[in-house]
Formats: structure tokens, sequence, C-alpha cells
């Protein structure tokens, strides 16, 4: 990600749909998959998408369909990008950089299991 993206909780919703639909969306079907779980209002879901524009977030596109213009969106950034950013932005922020700080706090705070820990070894020792 070359310029760091913020996004709300509520744009975030948003980006969830399109990089789930692996294709564009208009604003309809964004909002018709987000009433599975949401009950947002049509300006609401409007405004949202209008800032991910804004932010650089999603791309728009305007396509003819039945004689008038209707709007398309696409995520600028992969799901895995902006994981891996956001991530990154929340150990510098709360664990001074280090990863290790993360991990002794995911233990201490009793979030981890021993059959989480026995994966997360595994996983280390198969990736490194």
């Amino acid at each position: 990600m070359e310029q760091k993206i913020t996004v709300s909780d509520s744009e975030l919703e948003i980006l969830e749909v399109l990089w789930t639909a692996e294709t564009a969306l208009n604003a309809n079907e964004i909002r018709s998959a987000l009433n599975n779980y949401k009950s947002w209002e049509r300006t609401t879901v409007l405004t949202l998408i209008q800032r991910l524009v804004k932010k650089g977030a999603v791309a728009q596109e305007k396509r003819a369909q039945s004689n008038r213009g209707i709007y398309y969106y696409t995520p600028c950034i992969a799901r895995e990008e902006y994981v891996r950013a956001e991530t990154k932005n929340f150990v510098e922020k709360f664990f001074k950089g280090r990863s290790k700080n993360l991990a002794a706090a995911l233990v201490d705070s009793e979030a981890l299991t021993k059959k989480d820990i026995e994966e997360l070894r595994d996983y280390f020792n198969q990736n490194l």
C-alpha cells in the first residue's frame, strides 16, 4: 500500500462486501449484501461509498444501463494488503513495534489456548 488508507468500521463493512464479491457492484447490490445484517438506509450506504472513493480505497466506474449511467465500485486495495497494513499499525501503536510484546499480551490475557499456541508454534516452524 503506497499511502496509508484509514477507514472507519462502517466503511470497512462496505469493503468487506466488495472483497467478498470479487466483482464490481453497484450501490444497490452493496446495500442488498449488507441487508443480511445491517438495516442501513440507501443514503448511508452511498455516503460511506463516497467516503471510500474520496480516500482512494474504492474506485467507481460509470456504466451505461437502461438509458442511464450506474456507478459500479471495486476495491483499490486487496484485503490481505489492508489487513497487513492495519496489523503493522496496531503493533506499532500498542506494542512499540514489537510483535513479541503482542504475543505476550495475548498469552497474559488468556486469549490464546494451549491449542492456539501449539498451532502457532507449528506455523512458525513450517514457515521460518
